[in-house]
């Protein structure tokens, strides 16, 4: 049976995830919550291109328990803003996953996250294409081979982003770099987002890059978490962990 997925947020990235989601075979877009909904836009499916009624949308005001029990999903990929996590605790008390994406969370919103995964499996990633999180493992690695080079860590994206790429701040946490020392940012165009992390050697460096080059990357990368985490028990995970363990099971298939 596919996956039931109610998607929050529809925005410039939302609307591409969703259209990835209504894409796969092995997921079923139910609905689609946003900030406020308009009269001349009744279901997400004709704006996403198609030509039958699917996934209505719902506003964030009309998200209740009445609402998700009348329109079960398994599963909840949450691209909005940090203001959905209000509603994570009926989320939980109804046992529905979620796959979070936001890049920039409060105190206050990630304690609601957290909450959450006492009642249900919660997968939270502030970027969450699986590009990004292979470079994450891969800087570790490299910092511990090499724990003595000069690091740093440079963000690029379009220029009406206004905050530091939630991304980039975790890249310096694992890295165990101050981020007011060692995270740039730099803010030109319409770059979807390019993360870099510097190792500075003697008359050498080594550079990580990855660089997301269409929205649909973080569509196939929440796809992905989505898929795994459907089989995961209550509790708290990221991406990195899900390919960790991703990797650990192909390792021992092939051996």
């Amino acid at each position: 049976m596919p996956i039931k997925v109610g998607l929050f947020g529809f925005g410039r990235t939302g609307s591409v995830v969703a259209s990835e989601i209504a894409k796969d075979p092995a997921l079923s877009l139910q609905w689609v919550c946003r900030r406020h909904t308009e009269s001349n836009q009744t279901y997400a499916s004709r704006s996403l291109g198609h030509d039958s009624d699917f996934a209505p949308f719902v506003s964030i005001d009309d998200m209740s328990e009445s609402f998700l029990e009348t329109y079960p999903v398994d599963m909840v990929i949450d691209f909005s803003t940090g203001t959905t996590t209000q509603i994570y605790d009926k989320l939980a008390s109804l046992k529905i996953k979620v796959v979070s994406a936001i890049s920039n969370y409060n105190d206050q919103e990630l304690s609601r996250v957290k909450a959450a995964s006492s009642n249900t499996a919660v997968l939270y990633s502030p970027n969450i294409t699986l590009g990004i999180n292979w470079l994450l493992m891969a800087s570790k690695i490299l910092k511990s081979m090499i724990p003595h080079a000069d690091i740093e860590v440079v963000e690029e994206h379009f220029r009406q982003k206004k905050d530091i790429s939630g991304t980039a701040l975790k890249l310096a946490r694992h890295l165990d770099l101050d981020p007011k020392e060692h995270v740039n940012s730099i803010r030109v165009g319409g770059i979807v987002g390019k993360h870099e992390v510097i190792f500075g050697l003697p008359y050498q460096t080594i550079r990580l890059v990855h660089e997301s080059i269409n929205r649909a990357a973080f569509g196939t990368g929440a796809i992905f978490a989505a898929k795994w985490l459907r089989n995961q028990p209550h509790g708290f995970y990221s991406m990195e962990q899900v390919l960790q363990e991703t990797f650990k099971q192909k390792l021992r298939e092939i051996q």
